[in-house]
């Protein structure tokens, strides 16, 4: 089944945990037993209240921060009674009930610290944890709506710009080390919200709505998948800036763009024309050159993952398809939004850059006309015209003409490269 996928606009900085692995961590398992044995093997259980404030400092614990104290406050207890009731003289025992008290305290922080401690290693060495994510809203893909008609309200209130003033936590929770703050929108894939990072600016965090199938492998291919999209440039793009798991649910953080999709700006005002047109062309061709520079792969080029932010077009959702194929076996299947898929991806075979070309003239097209360059009323009617028929290009600007009719060719092999289109874009 192919997802339909409504993007929203993402956002900013890398949490100190839960971050992307750029490799495996190999000795992550012993080192956690270390850890956790600490207090059974070092200095007579004095190291316990070191390894659980370690823990609640980790894991912003406030409960675990008074069991740090109560085992640091029964230590103190234990030594001061040693001291208090010991004689000092050899040839006198000490009052029996004495060393049967340190005897007690000292395995109450010995064997509770590690025992405590041995519960806590798989979270304090394993992925980051979050409040729950609201599952109320509901998403129904517009197969047979127009796509020149808005989604949402006709007049939407237009956003302000994020301040830390209006940027307060909310009920919704939060992810990692990320608070979120509202709803920014829904897809097919998931759950896009503003977010506050650790160092209070604005970021978007996606909160995708299938599990990571496989375990910690699974999990641990789809954040390689997005590592991968780390590498690309910064510039035309919404740049990814960390990643990581709630349990096998995955969640992304990428720059928070405040402005429109593309989809959007057509559908509510009118489409682009003369330099504005030129500046979107130019500027998403060379997110695309960046992107398949660092050898990642669209696979969702489409006006609604375009934002028009303040400092230009900017391209998001880059990499996140393929990252998906290590999502659950429930989104299985073709991945894309049918107008703009290229002819290969219908035909099941490997999305390469030359797909990402085709998609980005349906797009362009979209841009320049607010129509679709393959219309139907159903999906076999759009797939049987991106396969057979060439978009009757009259109606664009002449100079984006040429170039769109050599990224519609059907065989990929005879479409420009992203480097091509620049150089055609800006002769």
């Amino acid at each position: 089944m192919i997802r339909m996928i409504r993007a929203v606009p993402p956002a900013t900085p890398p949490s100190p945990r839960a971050r992307i692995p750029d490799r495996p961590f190999i000795l992550g398992v012993p080192l956690s037993f270390a850890w956790a044995l600490c207090s059974l093997c070092c200095c007579v259980g004095l190291s316990t209240p070191f390894i659980i404030g370690h823990a609640a400092v980790r894991l912003r614990s406030r409960n675990l921060g008074y069991a740090a104290v109560g085992y640091g406050v029964t230590l103190i207890c234990c030594m001061s009674l040693i001291n208090t009731y010991s004689d000092q003289d050899p040839a006198t025992p000490d009052p029996p009930i004495v060393d049967v008290a340190a005897a007690v305290l000292l395995l109450v922080v010995m064997l509770g610290g590690t025992i405590h401690a041995l519960v806590l290693r798989s979270t304090v060495f394993g992925p980051a944890m979050a409040a729950p994510i609201p599952h109320s809203v509901s998403w129904h893909s517009p197969m047979h709506a127009p796509r020149t008609t808005p989604q949402g309200p006709p007049h939407p209130t237009p956003q302000p710009a994020w301040s830390p003033q209006r940027a307060q936590p909310s009920q919704l929770g939060w992810f990692g080390h990320y608070t979120l703050i509202r709803t920014l929108g829904e897809g097919g894939q998931g759950i896009v919200y503003l977010g506050q990072g650790p160092d209070g600016r604005p970021v978007a965090v996606k909160v995708l709505r299938d599990p990571v199938v496989g375990g910690d492998d699974g999990q641990r291919r789809f954040l390689q998948e997005v590592s991968n999209a780390r590498r690309v440039p910064g510039y035309s793009t919404a740049r990814i800036l960390d990643a990581g798991m709630m349990g096998d649910r995955a969640y992304i953080v990428s720059e928070y763009v405040h402005g429109p999709s593309l989809e959007r700006l057509v559908a509510d005002e009118r489409p682009l024309d003369g330099d504005s047109l030129t500046r979107l062309a130019i500027a998403t061709a060379a997110a695309l050159k960046g992107i398949h520079a660092a050898g990642v792969v669209h696979r969702d080029f489409k006006p609604a993952n375009v934002l028009i932010g303040s400092d230009g077009p900017r391209v998001i959702d880059f990499g996140i398809a393929r990252a998906l194929d290590h999502v659950t076996l429930t989104t299985g299947g073709l991945r894309g939004t049918p107008p703009y898929m290229s002819p290969e991806q219908l035909h099941g075979e490997p999305a390469g850059p030359a797909g990402d070309i085709f998609s980005w003239a349906s797009t362009m097209f979209y841009g320049a006309t607010g129509q679709l360059a393959f219309t139907g009323s159903s999906f076999p009617e759009i797939v049987h015209k991106i396969l057979s028929v060439q978009p009757d290009l009259a109606a664009l600007p002449l100079p984006l003409r040429a170039p769109l009719a050599g990224c519609f060719e059907q065989d990929p092999r005879n479409r420009p490269t992203a480097a091509d289109l620049m150089l055609a874009l800006t002769r």
